[in-house]
């Protein structure tokens, strides 16, 4: 794992926590962006914790070269923000990054998160992670801007999707569409495989942006 945060204090006592718990390592750590960026290459760590407002560049430009990065195609972002002054989640959920956190968020819950991540899983529940996006996409005004690779979608796909973004699980998914959950599980995978997603949360961002999500349904 690597931390990132330009507050040495935070760093140690995110450090602190996570080496006390088992199967977790603290492989290294960073000040700002550029090392962060440059960490990663270096270290290649499952899950990068990535503050936002760090000097040279920030931590959502350092989560874009860090995806942008192939040797790193199995390595996660959680950015973690103070969510009313970091406006830039929502970016950087558009570039890559795996989900985020608050910053109080409580030790449990960060636990939980980071493992959720390295088993595979989406970082916050889709309900919580619509609510958050919402909050930022209520902010700034948006017109749709259709992922390129949208039009592929089959039309029961298209469906499916926008439901991700209402914040339904699979099992609510397969309720509301009368399927079975691995049915609409398949349905999910396949979508994000057709518009390059890397998780759960990037879909959401990509049906937001392609004018899929709940409202404009």
């Amino acid at each position: 794992m690597l931390l990132v945060d330009d507050q040495d204090l935070v760093r140690l006592g995110l450090r602190t926590l996570l080496e006390h718990e088992d199967g977790f390592a603290v492989a290294g750590e960073a000040a700002d962006g550029i090392g962060a960026v440059r960490e990663a290459v270096r270290l290649r760590p499952d899950v990068v914790l990535m503050d936002v407002r760090m000097p040279g560049i920030d931590g959502i430009e350092a989560t874009s070269r860090i995806v942008a990065e192939p040797a790193l195609a199995r390595t996660r972002v959680i950015v973690l923000t103070t969510f009313e002054r970091d406006d830039y989640v929502f970016d950087a959920l558009r570039l890559g990054a795996s989900g985020f956190l608050l910053k109080d968020t409580p030790p449990a819950r960060l636990i939980e998160a980071i493992r959720t991540v390295v088993d595979g899983g989406a970082l916050l529940a889709p309900s919580v992670t619509r609510t958050l996006i919402r909050e930022f996409t209520r902010q700034r005004p948006r017109a749709p801007r259709p992922h390129p690779r949208i039009a592929d979608l089959t039309g029961r796909e298209r469906e499916v999707v926008s439901l991700v973004a209402e914040g339904l699980t699979n099992h609510e998914i397969a309720e509301r569409l009368t399927m079975s959950p691995a049915t609409a599980r398949t349905h999910v995978s396949r979508a994000m495989v057709k518009l390059g997603a890397r998780d759960r949360a990037q879909l959401v961002v990509f049906a937001y942006q392609s004018g899929l999500d709940a409202d404009t349904r």
